[in-house]
C-alpha cells in the first residue's frame, strides 16, 4: 500500500471516530432504575455488606507506577489516578449515590481489594443469569479474576456473572461508568445472553457507549464530574473502537484511536453549561447518600418519588426517610 493510500485511510478513519466519538456516548433524558428489581431480587444473591474494601498494602498500592499496563492505561488516558489503587471518599460517594438512586441494591462493590471467595459464592448463587451462562464463561470470568487480580493489575471492570464492579481508579467518572454497566445489564432479562454479547468483537461497543452516555446523563447538572467524564469517557470509548477495529486490521495506526477522543471529550468538557433553575440534578457532590435521596424527593413528582429501596407509590406521607442499601 502506498503512503498516499495509507493517508487517505487514516483520514477516513480519524473522520469516522471523531463522528462516533461525538454521537455515541451522548447524554439523554435521564432513567432511573432497572425497572427488574422485583424480579431479580429474590434470585441475586444474599449480602451482608454492598461495599466491600481492600485493606491497605504500601507494595500493591504502588503497583500502578510499576506495573507496565497500568501505567500505559494513565498515559493513554493521561490520568495519573488510573488505577491509582487508593480510592478516595468522594469516588465511593459518588458511587454509593448512583447505585442508592438507581436501586441497585443487588450489586456488590469491591473497591480496591481482593475476594475470590465472595466471587465463587456470587457466581453460584446468582440465579439472574442462567446455569448454562455462569458454568461456562461465569467460571471463567471468575478464574480470571482470582488468577490474575486487579488489587495488583487494576482494570476497573464489571462482572455480569456475579453482578460485581471491581474499582481501582480514583475516578469518580469512571465508576458511573462502571455502575452503568450494572444498571444495564440489570434492566435485561436474559442477562447471561447479554454478557457473552458483550465478549464479541463490535458488539460490544454498544455496551460501553451505553454505560458512558447513562454516566454522562447522570452527571448532567454536576458541571466538574460531567466534564471530568467527558475527558475520560470519551478517549476510553475510542480506545474501545480502535482495539474492536484493529482486530480485522493490523494497520499500527489503529493505537492511535484515542486522540479522536481527547479531542472531541475535551471540547465537549469546554462547552458545558450548568444546569438550567430548577432543573432537578441527580448528583450532589458535597452531600453524602441521604441529602441526595432528599434532593431526588424534592424535586421529583409526587408519582415518580424514589428511595433506595425502589419506587414508592403515592400515599399521604409528606416526607420521605431515604435509606441505605
Amino acid at each position: 500500500m502506498d503512503a498516499f493510500a495509507i493517508s487517505s485511510r487514516w483520514r477516513m478513519v480519524w473522520i469516522a471516530l471523531l463522528a462516533a466519538a461525538a454521537s455515541a456516548c451522548t447524554t439523554v433524558p435521564y432513567q432511573y432504575g432497572t425497572g427488574r428489581i422485583a424480579e431479580d431480587g429474590p434470585l441475586s444473591p444474599p449480602m451482608k455488606q454492598q461495599f466491600l474494601y481492600g485493606k491497605p498494602n504500601k507494595l500493591l498500592d504502588a503497583a500502578d507506577w510499576y506495573w507496565p499496563e497500568s501505567l500505559l492505561g494513565k498515559l493513554i488516558l493521561w490520568n495519573k489516578n488510573i488505577d491509582s489503587h487508593q480510592i478516595s471518599t468522594e469516588t465511593v460517594d459518588a458511587m454509593k449515590a448512583y447505585v442508592a438512586a438507581n436501586d441497585l441494591s443487588n450489586v456488590q462493590v469491591l473497591v480496591n481489594g481482593y475476594y475470590p471467595g465472595n466471587q465463587w459464592q456470587r457466581l453460584f448463587k446468582n440465579k439472574t443469569v442462567g446455569k448454562g451462562w455462569r458454568f461456562t464463561f461465569g467460571i471463567l470470568s471468575v478464574a480470571g479474576y482470582m488468577i490474575l487480580p486487579g488489587r495488583f493489575f487494576g482494570g476497573d471492570a464489571y462482572n455480569p456473572y456475579t453482578n460485581t464492579i471491581y474499582l481501582y481508579s480514583d475516578e469518580a467518572a469512571i465508576a458511573l461508568h462502571e455502575a452503568g454497566h450494572s444498571k444495564d445489564f440489570g434492566s435485561r432479562k436474559y442477562k447471561g445472553l447479554h454478557a457473552a454479547l458483550y465478549q464479541l468483537p463490535l458488539l460490544s461497543l454498544y455496551y460501553e457507549a451505553k454505560a458512558s452516555s447513562d454516566a454522562l446523563s447522570y452527571a448532567r447538572c454536576n458541571v466538574d464530574l460531567r466534564k471530568d467524564a467527558y475527558k475520560l469517557l470519551y478517549p476510553a470509548w475510542s480506545t474501545y473502537v480502535g482495539g474492536n477495529v484493529g482486530r480485522f486490521d493490523e494497520n499500527a495506526l489503529w493505537n492511535l484511536s484515542v486522540i479522536p477522543g481527547h479531542i472531541v471529550g475535551r471540547i465537549r468538557a469546554a462547552n458545558v453549561e450548568p444546569c438550567q433553575p430548577g432543573e432537578a440534578s441527580p448528583v450532589v457532590a458535597e452531600t453524602g447518600v441521604d441529602a441526595m435521596l432528599n434532593l431526588l424527593a424534592e424535586a421529583r413528582p409526587r408519582d415518580a418519588t424514589v428511595s433506595a429501596n425502589g419506587p414508592i407509590e403515592p400515599s399521604s406521607v409528606s416526607s420521605i426517610e431515604p435509606t441505605l442499601p
